[in-house]
């Protein structure tokens, strides 16, 4: 009976999880925190080595050091903590020397290894907060400026942001936001790529929000397609910040110095 009752509750947290901006004056506590930290580590990891490490900023002075990183979005100062998980085979590197082991970690495919341990850490600690009530805001901001966030947080070699969370108790009930339906992302057995009817089908309910054709209107733009192409994520600042995060790779170590960093 108490399985299916948490079972229950990861489900109804899940289908009415809302990302929340705006946090009320109350503290998250250490023990709260350390308690949904400790019990996410139970997730997944690429040879049990948690390749991953979590920086907790509760200080207005840190709060005010990582706001430019993320464009100065609000809550990065008001959240009460921000977490920024990152990728961390720096850890395990000086454990293997420490023991007479010779580490080889300093390449591409151990950054995409612990990338994707801290990820799966980070959407894991997400649904415990969930479970608790707490709020919090996932910024893809993270990878936008990543030597900002390393210089701030003081981030060794073979350690990269890939995450950052901002964490409170919710003073705001946002409405969710829309989602693609199941048959537009789920290939059975292979990939059946789309052709403009499926696009159409897909794509009908996002388009025709009401919210939607506002922001196609203020944007003065044709369609929301053009929206995220020409000014959420246009290809000028994508190949700008892919240079930023190819040099900050460079740098921590995941990536060779031989690079040649006009070409991706």
């Amino acid at each position: 009976m108490r399985k299916l009752l948490y079972l229950c509750t990861v489900m109804k947290n899940l289908l009415t999880r809302r990302t929340i901006r705006k946090y009320a004056d109350k503290e998250v506590s250490e023990e709260l925190l350390n308690r949904l930290m400790t019990e996410a580590a139970r997730t997944q990891t690429m040879g049990n080595l948690q390749l991953y490490s979590v920086v907790v900023t509760r200080s207005d002075e840190m709060k005010a050091k990582l706001a430019p990183a993320h464009f100065n979005q609000p809550m990065v100062k008001e959240a009460p903590v921000v977490l920024t998980i990152c990728a961390d085979f720096n850890r395990t590197s000086t454990w293997a020397r420490c023991r007479n082991a010779e580490p080889g970690y300093d390449n591409f495919l151990s950054f995409i290894n612990a990338a994707t341990d801290a990820l799966l850490y980070t959407q894991t600690l997400c649904n415990l907060m969930d479970e608790e009530g707490l709020g919090y805001c996932y910024l893809g901001t993270t990878v936008y400026q990543p030597q900002a966030i390393i210089d701030a947080l003081i981030l060794p070699k073979l350690t990269m942001p890939v995450a950052t969370l901002t964490v409170g108790w919710p003073d705001e009930e946002p409405e969710q936001t829309d989602r693609l339906p199941l048959e537009s992302f789920v290939h059975q057995e292979t990939y059946n790529d789309y052709m403009g009817k499926d696009i159409d089908t897909y794509y009908y309910e996002k388009e025709h929000l009401p919210e939607n054709q506002h922001f196609v209107r203020i944007n003065h733009k044709e369609t929301l397609a053009q929206v995220f192409t020409d000014i959420r994520y246009n290809r000028k600042d994508n190949e700008a910040m892919s240079k930023g995060l190819i040099a900050a790779l460079i740098k921590q170590g995941f990536l060779p110095y031989t690079i040649e960093m006009g070409h991706f």
